[in-house]
């Protein structure tokens, strides 16, 4: 099966191979997105060693695990065929063993060295990070037909000790690639590769789901339908994402528990909270501690900040943002006992419709530009967030769910509508936009227009009042 999209970081890691100088290449990105597909596809029959480091969720003592790092590194020598010797008791011996065994099979062709789930080989008190260093600057970066691939979920570890790191691999890294989950033109071509015959709204009700994430997709079985896959996924005895949530904090952070409990408070609030806020309400300590878990859920895109709509940095919004774990908290977490088949007899109830309006939105946020391209306005410099307007006791409040503040002084006010049929725009619905528009003239530049724009499945139906609206996106749009 060859690789869906990617293009860009394809053709990033083909002129890399050809550079003819030393490449140290960082690859991160969130947990089961497809790095390793990626590296392993592209490089296909090019890589000289490659080794992963072996996953924490499966230690069973802590106390043993550099040991058996070591040792996992050193079969890995041995299957790429180094000569028998002593296994390492140190990342120094272990990776001076390794430049004698890139030595002895230096052809002066490109060597491609691929180092899998980094982050997992730096345990505790390991010395790791000083014998990388020390492996690189000392040996590595001398060798011009030397290509060092690195790749890790653990952004946070990714960034703070090779992207951005202020020791010894201060600028070290000459390349980094961070891959991104599919958007849904990729989701589709994947879904059509591996013979799923799915309409594009339920792909995008896929997305709402599995959020474009490719390991998550290939689950889907093309005999079933949509709902029945989802029950396979999710609710059946034997569901292959059951635990999946778990393993994915346990994976990526060394403190996953703690983690959690900031992704299970943001999951009960669709805008989000301010840091104070989360603070007060998870009784977290005030602390730079709070501020880098933070930190490491925005690096390992769990969650997004935003400013709202005409307000400072000083009112910046976190918000949770995985579809994954917006789906999972909402259907699955804490269901002692599960219908089997949920999603089949739930398809149409008004509590999952309701979430479908809610996560069409997250879709939305997550085609901005081909939101942007329907609307003609790539070109147009401009930002994006929500606003919320809160009411007083004389005027209702309001929620606009984006509003792209343009430099050619229009505001594009959207509004996401996930039907199975074309949106109509009633008489109620007329005078709630006509209200909105009056609430967020006041807010606005006096030189500045409002355009109602209608991001919807299927468009929307001609009417009196479908005039309100000046521009409609439309599903296929987002597939562009």
């Amino acid at each position: 099966m060859g690789i869906i999209g990617r293009e860009k970081e394809i053709a990033e890691l083909y002129q890399l191979y050809d550079s003819g100088k030393s490449e140290f290449v960082a690859v991160y990105g969130r947990r089961r997105v497809g790095k390793t597909f990626l590296v392993d596809e592209s490089l296909k029959g090019k890589i000289t060693f490659r080794h992963a480091g072996l996953s924490p969720v499966d230690k069973e003592n802590s106390k043993n695990s550099l040991k058996y790092q070591l040792r996992q590194f050193y079969i890995s020598l041995q299957q790429h065929g180094m000569k028998r010797s002593k296994c390492p008791t140190s990342w120094m011996e272990a990776f001076f063993l390794l430049s004698q065994f890139l030595e002895s099979h230096d052809t002066g062709k490109r060597q491609v060295v691929f180092l899998d789930e980094l982050p997992w080989l730096d345990t505790p008190k390991s010395g790791f990070i000083t014998a990388f260093e020390g492996f690189w600057n000392s040996w590595a970066c001398h060798r011009d037909n030397l290509m060092l691939i690195v790749c890790g979920s653990a952004n946070s570890w990714m960034l703070n000790n090779l992207v951005n790191n202020h020791g010894g691999l201060y600028g070290r890294i000459t390349w980094e690639i961070k891959l991104h989950p599919f958007k849904l033109s990729e989701c589709e071509l994947f879904y059509k590769s591996h013979g799923l015959n799915m309409t594009r709204y339920d792909i995008v009700q896929s997305y709402m789901i599995l959020g474009g994430i490719p390991y998550y997709m290939r689950y889907l079985r093309k005999e079933f339908s949509l709902a029945q896959n989802l029950d396979a996924l999710f609710f059946a005895e034997d569901a292959r994402l059951r635990d999946e949530y778990n393993r994915l904090f346990a994976s990526v952070f060394s403190n996953p528990e703690e983690m959690k409990r900031i992704v299970e408070l943001l999951a009960t609030r669709h805008s989000g909270f301010t840091r104070k806020e989360l603070i007060d309400l998870g009784h977290f300590k005030d602390s730079g501690y709070f501020s880098k878990m933070l930190m490491a859920l925005i690096a390992s895109d769990f969650i997004q900040t935003y400013v709202p709509f005409g307000k400072s940095k000083r009112d910046l919004m976190y918000k949770l943002t995985d579809h994954f774990c917006l789906f999972y908290l909402r259907f699955v977490e804490n269901r002692t006992e599960l219908d089997p088949e949920f999603w089949m007899h739930n398809v149409n109830a008004p509590a999952i419709n309701s979430w479908r309006g809610i996560a069409f939105e997250e879709v939305c946020f997550n085609h901005v530009y081909q939101i942007k391209a329907a609307l003609s306005i790539l070109g147009v410099s401009s930002t994006q967030s929500p606003l919320i307007i809160k009411g007083d006791g004389d005027t209702e409040g309001t929620q606009i769910d984006l509003i792209i503040n343009r430099k050619d002084n229009v505001a594009s006010v959207c509004e996401m509508k996930f039907y199975n049929a074309p949106f109509t725009v009633n008489k109620e619905y007329h005078f709630k936009i006509v209200q909105r528009n009056n609430q967020l003239a006041e807010l606005l530049p006096r030189h500045a227009s409002i355009h109602n724009v209608l991001v919807s499945t299927y468009g929307i139906k001609d009417n009196e009042y479908s005039g309100d609206f000046q521009s409609v996106v439309c599903l296929d749009d987002l597939f562009r």
